[in-house]
């Protein structure tokens, strides 16, 4: 029997303890006067708001993070995954980093201007700029609302390198501005596969396309000439971690150059949601999955240290880097890192336009 395709990736919708947030309750609408005559819950709907940040660029001051300046198009994340490290941000928003992280979302339609306007600011400096590193800046939403792909059209304006992670096909979409900047130098992106199998992918991450389709992005913005890496992130133990020899083969097979890698993390309220997951998933190998992160995390479910929280430590830590880096030699992805350049860069022309 072909298994069932998981509506949500989290099993609850608690608020976050951290803010002495309410406890959820009912919204009081007609839904919840249908579930309770059906007895069922009725399909949970994706909305997104419009939010008006006053900057778009972050800046980023940890050690061991490999970019130094961000973009986050969106907030929230549709494709649901479990192991997310972005959950814990909607509770900011008095919002739950379960189910409402998934399918309350927020776009930044403004983003395009706000980054014209910084980029335009006296002594700015040009460094790379990072796409992905919270949500998915080409989640489905991106289809509809197109805010990564005006930021794109004003970075390739201005001749400003830009990094792009995400686990979605539809990044070739945009191969009409990427491959010209990829020829200039000024632009990579990551793909993230973290399984192979379809189970255990529409299972870990649910909303998310299917990894072939992921594999012949790959294939697609190689071609083109666009430097692609992919990113194994995370590796769950017991759960994903005997696909990545195979991973790094199909990876190569489509084109990569290069790739990465790290062990599952699990901040503040992603810890229980995890936890609840695999209760409901994999309830024959909950138990030893947990204790294979603790092993990883100095015996907590997290360790929050810089340079431990992305490499891991202890004997399980090793062996996956061992492995990976046997791995990456032995089909040809250990030689190129991720270098763009930044002296092409240009400010985008102000209200005189270049009159000044």
């Amino acid at each position: 029997m072909a298994k069932t395709r998981p509506v949500r990736g989290a099993t609850f919708n608690d608020a976050s303890a951290r803010f002495n947030l309410p406890a959820r309750e009912a919204d009081g609408d007609w839904l919840d006067a249908q579930e309770a005559i059906d007895g069922a819950p009725p399909p949970l709907r994706t909305t997104v708001t419009v939010e008006t940040p006053r900057t778009i660029i972050s800046r980023n001051q940890s050690p061991d993070i490999g970019f130094e300046q961000s973009v986050n198009p969106y907030r929230g994340c549709e494709h649901g995954c479990i192991y997310c490290f972005a959950r814990p941000s909607h509770a900011y928003l008095d919002l739950s980093p379960g189910l409402d992280f998934e399918s309350r979302l927020f776009a930044k339609p403004t983003a395009p201007a706000l980054l014209r306007a910084e980029l335009g600011k006296r002594g700015y400096v040009c460094k790379p700029i990072a796409f992905g590193t919270n949500t998915d800046p080409y989640q489905p939403i991106e289809s509809t609302w197109r805010v990564t792909r005006g930021c794109l059209e004003l970075l390739a304006e201005c001749r400003h390198p830009v990094t792009i992670t995400t686990k979605s096909n539809r990044v070739v979409q945009d191969i009409d501005l990427l491959a010209p900047m990829a020829a200039q130098g000024l632009a990579a992106v990551m793909l993230s596969v973290t399984s192979l199998d379809p189970g255990i992918a529409m299972t870990v991450e649910p909303r998310a396309p299917h990894p072939e389709r992921r594999l012949a992005a790959i294939r697609t913005l190689t071609q083109a000439g666009v430097p692609v890496f992919v990113s194994m992130s995370p590796v769950i133990p017991h759960v994903t971690d005997h696909e990545m020899e195979h991973i790094l083969e199909r990876a190569a097979e489509a084109g990569a150059r290069g790739a990465f890698f790290l062990p599952v993390r699990l901040p503040w309220e992603v810890a229980p949601l995890f936890r609840a997951w695999l209760d409901a998933h994999f309830p024959d190998r909950a138990g030893k999955v947990m204790a294979t992160i603790q092993s990883l995390r100095g015996g907590k479910d997290n360790d929050p240290g810089f340079f431990t929280r992305m490499r891991g430590q202890g004997p399980w830590a090793d062996l996956l880097r061992t492995r990976f880096t046997r791995a990456v030699k032995r089909h040809g992805l250990d030689g190129e890192r991720m270098r763009l350049r930044t002296d092409l860069f240009r400010p985008p022309a102000g209200p005189q336009g270049e009159l000044f």
